[in-house]
């Protein structure tokens, strides 16, 4: 196991050995206490830096995502995590790399962007932490602003279901969760610098995409599906895709 400083995660070696292990492990948890129906996977890029989008409802998504996703995902960890005994450990050990919420974290920035450049993924809730009602909360200008900096195709996943995960549990039942992989596609404009408001469009057609995969009581803000526009989301051909 790798012991390594808050906010830091194991070498590239350790990652790969711990993953791959923990992912079987991991998987066969999923089976045992969900009916996981898992779409769209193919809609991953096969090779290249790609960022992927989720709602966030339950703290153990980004797990579920990585886990059940064809090529190797980075994912933002809160620095909270890093200072729990048994979630330290698995944070870094799992390959995070720590976010300070509710403030311009540089580190996480230039981390983020050194992920996308290593052609890596990078798992990302536009909501900037999970949604209590289980419903669609207003998303932040983050992911726009690194998307457009980047360049790389952004990924949206869907999750529904597993918040009756506890419930289910109670009564001895298997937990029906849906996971979807949707169309990648790229931000674009016609400036290098986005102003705020260019980001603010971005960030809405982006949520209102995520939105529009979600059943209709978990669009929370974004329920008005009439009000999406696409004049910055540009998709992605389907060989950059995984098969």
């Amino acid at each position: 196991m790798c012991l390594a400083a808050e906010g830091a995660s194991c070498g590239p070696e350790e990652v790969l050995l711990f993953r791959n292990v923990a992912n079987l492990l991991l998987r066969l948890i999923w089976r045992i206490v969900y009916r996981v129906d898992l779409t769209g996977t193919e809609n991953v890029p096969r090779q290249g830096g790609f960022i992927v989008m989720m709602n966030h409802i339950y703290f153990i998504d980004p797990v579920l995502v990585a886990s059940l996703a064809p090529r190797f995902i980075v994912i933002m960890s809160k620095v909270e995590n890093y200072r729990s005994p048994l979630a330290g450990l698995f944070v870094r050990a799992y390959g995070t790399f720590a976010v300070r919420r509710g403030e311009l974290d540089m580190s996480a920035i230039r981390t983020s962007l050194q992920v996308l450049e290593q052609g890596h993924g990078l798992l990302m809730a536009p909501e900037g932490t999970r949604s209590r009602s289980h419903t669609l909360q207003e998303g932040k200008d983050g992911l726009a602003w690194l998307a457009t900096r980047s360049g790389v195709p952004v990924v949206p996943v869907a999750l529904s279901g597993h918040e009756k995960l506890w419930s289910n549990a109670r009564r001895l039942r298997r937990t029906p969760f849906r996971i979807s992989f949707g169309q990648p596609f790229v931000l674009h404009l016609n400036s290098d610098q986005p102003s705020r408001p260019q980001l603010g469009q971005m960030t809405r057609e982006l949520m209102y995409r995520l939105a529009s995969m979600l059943p209709p009581e978990y669009r929370g803000v974004y329920s008005d599906l009439s009000q999406a526009t696409n004049a910055t989301l540009l998709p992605v051909p389907p060989e950059g895709q995984a098969g």
